[in-house]
């Protein structure tokens, strides 16, 4: 039983005030990636920052650290609050509200620029907004002395508690299975001419993706689904959940795309509403949130049950593109290994190796062995060197990402250990859901839904992302599952080439 003056009463009244105003600077950043007409750029990284800035300071109030000092768990959902709210105070206490404001501030500003650069392909456009990126992270990483290599402070906001050496030896391990895997593919392995090269009007391609999403659970009262140059997804409340997309006409990239979204809204969704405006209300981590979406992009995405239930609908959308075919040969076109300059239309089993690229390109940064004017001569060396291809231009190469023009360093490791994390995590489903192919055949997701709301979602931020990936999984952090998986892929591909 509380009482009205009961410490935790207050501490929970201000942590909801916080979650309130971070979901404000997270509706900005949805508008202005949106709707926003460009010339309002600079008022809203403005706008942003002063709203940063103002939540830094609330959540950062010496008032927050007497209240955990002071309030008294009554459950165990409070001592877990009292546990995460602390460990965020701390680190938010290292950090100067003035520093803040110029991280979000830089940010927005560099985002603007990123546009027009990679609209033009030309890097010297973004460089001095990257230096500036790149400066204000190292202030920040100086607010942690005590991290023993500069990538650490990085990594930590995005994956509590890992270390620089971890993701070495996690993505080292990926890197090493994967680099000899696509080598033997050389020029690919299958046919996906038929999935590719267009036209696939954008109208069709919305009315595919919408009639999917509506099977996987996607409503009009919660979710919504718009347009952005690099789609994401953002969760305002537990009643809006808002999911982008990219339409391009040469593929059907849109479908594969909107279902990683989807991936990342799902896990949003079925957090236990008790967390809600509280700042255990989100993911575990991004490598957990990130494995959610590329497990629904890919595991489910490309299987043989999900291209069986969701071929007529293929072919409704495209009829002249698809008459006379069948899902098996799409489900091989969606399959083919096939090495590719973007990230974002990368297969399976080359799309680890684009993400190493840029953890190592991060890591250099930082570590004081890779200036920021020389990341195009590097991120060309590197794919050459892990893909086979040649970089034409910077468009298709260094700029094709808006990450590094966000600051959001030490976030890109986070999707190759989504898709170890997922490997894990797939494995175990296929265990204990040995028929989940052919429900997928018959458009239920429910159960597959059902299983991850269970062991991965509801629990938010209340397990470390350790201890989730343990439970969920059945063991730590390991990419064998994940490399078991593709190489089983590539042989299956080459299998049928072969017959």
């Amino acid at each position: 039983m509380t009482r009205p003056d009961d410490p935790l009463i207050e501490l929970r009244t201000r942590l909801t005030e916080v979650s309130d105003l971070e979901r404000l600077g997270l509706l900005l950043a949805w508008d202005q990636e949106i709707v926003m007409p460009p010339a309002g750029a600079e008022w809203r990284a403005s706008q942003r920052a002063t709203l940063e800035r103002l939540t830094h300071e609330r959540f950062t109030d010496d008032r927050i650290g007497e209240l955990l000092e002071a309030a008294t768990p009554a459950t165990p959902l409070d001592e877990d609050l009292i546990r995460v709210t602390r460990r965020d105070y701390d680190k938010a206490r290292r950090v100067p509200a003035e520093l803040v404001a110029d991280l979000v501030h830089a940010a927005a500003t560099a985002r603007e620029a990123w546009a027009r650069a990679r609209e033009d392909s030309d890097f010297a456009l973004l460089e001095p907004h990257l230096r500036r990126n790149v400066e204000l992270r190292r202030r920040y990483v100086a607010c942690f002395p005590e991290a023993r290599r500069p990538y650490d402070a990085l990594l930590d906001d995005y994956e509590p508690g890992m270390r620089t050496g971890e993701v070495e030896d996690v993505l080292g391990r990926l890197r090493d299975g994967l680099v000899p895997l696509v080598a033997a593919a050389g020029d690919g392995v299958g046919d996906d001419a038929i999935v590719r090269g267009g036209p696939f009007p954008a109208d069709a391609q919305r009315r595919l993706v919408e009639a999917v999403l509506r099977q996987a659970g996607v409503d009009d009262q919660r979710w919504r689904l718009d347009v952005a140059l690099h789609p994401f997804q953002a969760t305002i409340s537990p009643g809006d959940l808002r999911l982008t997309t990219r339409y391009v006409e040469d593929d059907l990239d849109s479908l594969f795309g909107t279902l990683h979204e989807f991936g990342h809204g799902l896990y949003e969704a079925n957090i236990d509403p008790e967390l809600a405006r509280s700042p255990l209300a989100g993911g575990a981590s991004s490598a957990v949130h990130e494995s959610q979406s590329r497990l629904w992009e890919n595991m489910v995405g490309r299987s043989a049950g999900f291209w069986r239930w969701c071929f007529p609908h293929l072919q409704a959308a495209f009829p002249e593109r698809f008459a006379g075919r069948s899902w098996p040969e799409v489900h091989r076109a969606v399959n083919a290994v096939k090495p590719t300059l973007i990230r974002v239309s990368a297969d399976e089993v080359t799309y680890g190796l684009h993400v190493v690229l840029r953890f190592e390109l991060e890591l250099a940064l930082f570590e004081g062995d890779l200036a920021v004017a020389d990341l195009p001569a590097a991120w060309r060396e590197r794919m050459r060197a892990y893909l086979g291809l040649e970089v034409p231009d910077d468009a298709h190469g260094v700029l094709q990402d808006i990450h590094w023009a966000e600051g959001l360093f030490g976030y890109f490791p986070t999707y190759a250990l989504g898709n170890v994390i997922a490997g894990q995590l797939w494995a175990r489903i296929t265990a204990d859901l040995p028929d989940l192919d052919e429900r997928l055949a018959r458009g239920d997701f429910t159960t597959l839904t059902a299983w991850l709301a269970e062991h991965v979602h509801r629990h938010g931020r209340r397990l470390e992302p350790q201890e989730l990936v343990a439970r969920a999984a059945g063991g730590p952090l390991d990419p064998r599952p994940y490399l078991e998986y593709v190489r089983a892929k590539v042989a299956g591909a080459s299998a049928r080439l072969i017959a």
